[in-house]
């Protein structure tokens, strides 16, 4: 039988206010009958903005490799552990436990530019025992595997498929894969984590993730802030306990123990709570990745200043977009200048609603620059819905399973281990229409390919469970202006139907597509899809050579 969240939350109570609170108000964490929760750090309690804003490390390399796609060019080759650490996340804390690539979290951020490809060995060497407890009945996570297992997601790649992180392409401790990246697309902020099946959410939720960035000569024309004054953030909440750990609520329920979803009470940015960064009156670029695991933030400034949207998910924008707040959706990234030129001597805060993220302390005076905002950014033509060769109707699904309690997650009402049936033909064009009958907004990741949003519509979801015919209740709804670049996570909005439009473009091979709630995928909101080469045949999968996979290491296999 399938119910909604609203019938749900009546019937069963709602959890604590620490766990609560999402995008529009729909995404109120599930109850968890007797929910057993640590006793956790009130972030209000400790003071803000004693700690400078931590900055990523850039990844080095000193190695060259030949390159997969050609031997004749040698490419960077990088080696990055994974492994766990204890952080400082704040001056008045204990080091917290958490996991890393590379010896810090968020990791080292890559630089590289479009058509220069780049290998990376992605080393597990986390501990044999996992941080946070696991549910062994949700798929992927049976007791027969390792509690640690790892597998690196390059989000926004335009990667082969051995080299994209399938989440059943995992590695236990002692183990490496080597992946490689061709960077054949446009400059954009992409970003890594892990994706490995059914713990994805606590190997995030842990600390395994990274920036990744691409650039151009485009984007080089534009003389866009750049150095000092560019800056990553990737933004998370998480909940911690009084000894400043990570505390991941279970409940105590043996029917019951993963959470729905997750909501903490802390936001962590870079590492850091509640950092302050020093900036000087002027222009400044932020690169910004939401992590959380299923919070949505609507970031402002507390003067109340506009800034504007330079780009989205995988690539600029063609125009910049003057906002008051930019609302960021788990797994999407936005590109932002903010001009502090009118702000000297001021402390402006960072806010997501009314809660404050961190701190900017303008300078009384700085360094000129020769950055003007230009009109035009670069030109994102429209794909004409005409290209579309199919256009497939896809359910984004919410039921309760046989005991009535705990609700599983599916797309088009099919589970991770059935049969593809999603699987368009290389170099082909389809129009994905999304048809949302749950009471969340659910952040929906293609793997591979960039996309157009079309348009958004409410429609009646009775109808549609009635006949699996759409009847619509009122008029389509354009995409935002900041949703008008190439996107590669679409929010798909509750009792709505979002209508996305893809060129499948890059390599034929098996990929997945799923909700970037973490705890949603986890619980089979996720599919794979395969790209079938242009002959309509599949792609034929071979053992990955030497030079792609250390001795020991992941069998890279198409699955």
């Amino acid at each position: 039988m399938r119910i909604t969240r609203r019938e749900f939350l009546k019937t069963a109570g709602a959890l604590g206010a620490g766990l609560a609170t999402g995008l529009y108000g729909f995404q109120a964490g599930r109850p968890a009958r007797a929910a057993q929760v640590p006793k956790t750090l009130d972030p209000n309690s400790i003071a803000k903005f004693v700690d400078q804003l931590p900055v990523p490390p850039i990844a080095r390399s000193s190695l060259l490799r030949p390159s997969p796609a050609d031997p004749s060019i040698r490419v960077p080759f990088h080696r990055i552990e994974m492994s766990q650490i204890e952080a400082k996340v704040h001056r008045d804390l204990k080091p917290t436990r958490m996991w890393s690539y590379g010896g810090c979290s968020p990791g080292p951020t890559f630089e590289t530019r479009s058509g220069h490809g780049l290998m990376v060995e992605w080393v597990n060497a986390l501990p044999e025992r996992h941080l946070i407890p696991i549910d062994h009945r949700i798929h992927g996570a049976d007791p027969g595997r390792p509690d640690v297992r790892a597998v690196v997601h390059l989000h926004g790649a335009k990667a082969p498929p051995e080299s994209d992180g399938y989440p059943d392409d995992w590695y236990a401790p002692g183990k490496s894969a080597v992946y490689y990246y061709p960077n054949d697309q446009e400059a954009a902020m992409l970003w890594y984590h892990d994706h490995a099946i059914g713990i994805t959410r606590l190997n995030i939720f842990a600390g395994l993730f990274g920036a990744y960035i691409i650039r151009d000569a485009v984007e080089d024309s534009l003389n866009l802030p750049s150095g000092r004054y560019e800056i990553p953030l990737i933004i998370c909440d998480r909940i911690f306990d009084t000894e400043g750990q990570l505390a991941y609520a279970v409940s105590g329920m043996p029917e019951d123990e993963w959470m729905p979803e997750f909501f903490g009470d802390a936001i962590v940015i870079n590492g850091k709570l509640f950092p302050y960064l020093e900036v000087e009156p002027r222009k400044y670029r932020f690169r910004i990745v939401n992590a959380a695991n299923g919070r949505f933030f609507h970031l402002s400034l507390s003067s109340g200043q506009e800034f504007h949207q330079i780009g989205s998910d995988v690539g600029l924008l063609s125009a910049p977009v003057p906002l008051n707040t930019v609302t960021v959706a788990p797994g999407e990234r936005v590109d932002l200048i903010v001009d502090f030129a009118r702000d000297a001597g001021r402390e402006i805060t960072l806010c997501n609603d009314n809660l404050d993220v961190m701190q900017f302390r303008v300078a009384s005076s700085g360094s000129s620059e020769a950055f003007s905002m230009p009109p035009a950014l670069r030109p994102v033509a429209r794909i004409p819905e005409s290209q579309a060769t199919r256009t497939r109707l896809l359910s984004l699904d919410e039921y309760v399973d046989r005991r009535g309690n705990t609700m599983v997650m599916l797309l088009n009402g099919t589970y991770w281990h059935q049969p593809v049936t999603e699987n368009p033909v290389l170099g082909t064009t389809e129009i994905w229409t999304l048809i949302n009958q749950t009471e969340d907004a659910h952040p929906i990741h293609l793997h591979l390919v960039r996309f157009q949003i079309l348009d958004r519509r409410p429609f009646d979801p009775l109808q549609y469970q009635a006949s699996k015919k759409l009847v619509y209740t009122g008029p389509p709804v354009p995409p935002d202006p900041n949703e008008m670049g190439w996107k590669d996570t679409v929010r798909a909005n509750p009792m709505m139907v979002t209508r996305i439009i893809a060129k499948f473009e890059g390599y034929p091979g098996r990929y997945v597509w799923h909700c970037h709630i973490l705890e949603h995928e986890d619980n089979e909101m996720m599919r794979p899809y395969e790209i079938l080469a242009a002959n309509g045949a599949r792609a034929a999968s071979s053992p990955p050579s030497q030079e792609w996979c250390k001795s020991g290491g992941a069998q890279l296999t198409v699955k």
